[in-house]
């Protein structure tokens, strides 16, 4: 993007980074300092929906960017990947305010 001067797809590269590796991460990380006490079954929810949302949502998010009338015909779609990948955001969510609420020994 930067040697040609073209930044029309500079969302998507922010969607790669943020989403993709960022708040992973940030999961991978908190799984791992609360693998005594996490929920398997929520963090294994939380993977699917993400990792789920976030593969379907790059293809989307560049087919929108780069196609004239885009977002028409792909809007709808990114919209709906978007919502997956929300959706394991809350997931998360939750098993931090699991975390957080659970009696200390």
């Amino acid at each position: 993007m930067g040697s040609h001067e073209d930044f029309a797809l500079a969302p998507l590269h922010a969607h790669i980074n943020l989403l993709g590796w960022v708040t992973l991460a940030l999961f991978g990380t908190f799984y791992t300092l609360t693998k005594d006490t996490y929920s398997p079954r929520l963090a294994w929810l939380n993977f699917v929906l993400s990792t789920a949302g976030i593969f379907a949502m790059i293809p989307i998010l560049y087919f929108l960017l780069s196609t004239p009338e885009g977002g028409a015909k792909y809007g709808p779609m990114a919209g709906a990947a978007g919502g997956v990948a929300i959706l394991g955001l809350l997931v998360f969510l939750v098993s931090v305010l699991r975390e957080l609420m659970r009696k200390r020994a």
